[in-house]
Formats: C-alpha cells, sequence, structure tokens
C-alpha cells in the first residue's frame, strides 16, 4: 500500500483530499498544515507521496520540498504560474497538479507519481520542458558522464520524448517493472534523484529528437 502525506493549510481541503485517498486504498500516513510540521512528521512516518501545496503558513512549498528528502512530490496548488511550477520542479517535486482538477485526474496523478512517472497539468509540461531546453541550450563544459548500456539509453532515449512507464514497456516489449528497474539503474549511475531530472539530463544529452508524447504533459495520460 502506498503511504502518502498530505500538506495544506486549508483543514477541509486537507481533510477533503485525505477522505479521496483513503477511500482510494492509499494509506494517509499524515495530514498536516504547515512546513515545519511537515518536515519534522515526514522524518518519522516516511511517506512514499507527498501531495503538498505551495502556500504554507511557515514555510513555502518549496522549501519543504528540499527538505523531504526520498519521498516523491506531487504538488497540489491553485497556481499555475511559470514561476511556480519552475520552482516546485527546481526544489524537487517530480510532478504538479492545480486544484481544479477533478478527483479522477488527481488520484491518477497520485498513482503515476508514486510509479515515479512526472505528472503535470495539461500545458505545464511543456513549461518544464522548454526551461530544460533554455538551460541546456547555454554554453557549459560538460565532463564525460557515466557510461549507460544500450537499453538503458534507449529507455532513457523514450523518457525524454514523455512516455510514462507503461508507454515505454509496451513499445520496447517489456515488463512493466523491467522499465523501471532500467529507470532506477539510470538514476543511480546519473547521481539524480528523479524522472524530471532524468528528462532534463536526457535533453542536454540531445536525446529529445522528437517532440514529447502526452503521457508527459497531462496528468491523466497513461
Amino acid at each position: 500500500m502506498v503511504r502518502v502525506m498530505v500538506v495544506d493549510d486549508h483543514p477541509m481541503w486537507r481533510d477533503g483530499v485525505a477522505r479521496d485517498l483513503t477511500e482510494a486504498g492509499y494509506e494517509v500516513v499524515a495530514a498536516v498544515g504547515e512546513g515545519r510540521q511537515a518536515l519534522r512528521v515526514a522524518e518519522a512516518v516516511r511517506p512514499d507521496v507527498v501531495v503538498l501545496d505551495l502556500q504554507l503558513p511557515d514555510l513555502s512549498g518549496a522549501e519543504v520540498a528540499r527538505g523531504l528528502g526520498g519521498a516523491k512530490i506531487l504538488v497540489l496548488s491553485a497556481s499555475a504560474e511559470q514561476e511556480d511550477v519552475l520552482e516546485a520542479v527546481k526544489a524537487g517535486a517530480s510532478g504538479y497538479l492545480v486544484k481544479s482538477a477533478g478527483r479522477e485526474e488527481f488520484l491518477d496523478a497520485v498513482a503515476r507519481t508514486a510509479s515515479g512517472d512526472a505528472v503535470f497539468t495539461p500545458g505545464l509540461a511543456g513549461l518544464v520542458l522548454g526551461e530544460y531546453r533554455r538551460l541546456a541550450a547555454r554554453p557549459a563544459a560538460q565532463a564525460e558522464g557515466p557510461r549507460l548500456t544500450d537499453r538503458e539509453t534507449e529507455v532513457l532515449r523514450l523518457v525524454a520524448k514523455g512516455l510514462s512507464y507503461r508507454q515505454i514497456a509496451d513499445r520496447l516489449v517489456l515488463s512493466h517493472r523491467t522499465v523501471q528497474n532500467h529507470v532506477q539503474n539510470t538514476l543511480n549511475k546519473l547521481q539524480l534523484h528523479n524522472r524530471v531530472e532524468l528528462v532534463r539530463y536526457a535533453i542536454e544529452q540531445g536525446l529529445d529528437d522528437d517532440p514529447p508524447r502526452a503521457g508527459f504533459s497531462g496528468a491523466g495520460a497513461d
């Protein structure tokens, strides 16, 4: 069972999100309303996924995200502003959903975040990828990176194109678990933390030859 912590300073919204998660079969290990409290509680309950609002009374959502360590972070925010989205991703969020999303879209985003996918409200994925391309285009001396196997490179190329793990598995005729293992091995070799950072690396290496696919650009896509 996936362990989820909800961080939101609005009690009614926080309780509603926790209830939806519980009804969908998730184990809600904590629901808190402040950033410092979230950091303390996360150390004790060790959630797999943190559903995080950006507007908190004591710390910013980005500050909380940077302090959460190994948990996968899905931002659930009322804001779709470019600055907020990019700050959250740079702080470690692997997904970003606006609060206008429907219940099923939200639950699907939590499931995909837990499985390692990068999930964004439609339109926001292009924003994130565009920023990473801009950063990758800046001149910089790059040392030779770790050597990936041919299969790892093939999987990485498809990740860069925005395919979900399930889509990659279907494309390469592999099991979902095998694709996850290849991605995790690649993350370990490159010393990266999540799929969003992996996409950035792939773009920097020129592996995103084709436009992003729908699997990355919409939270409800497979």
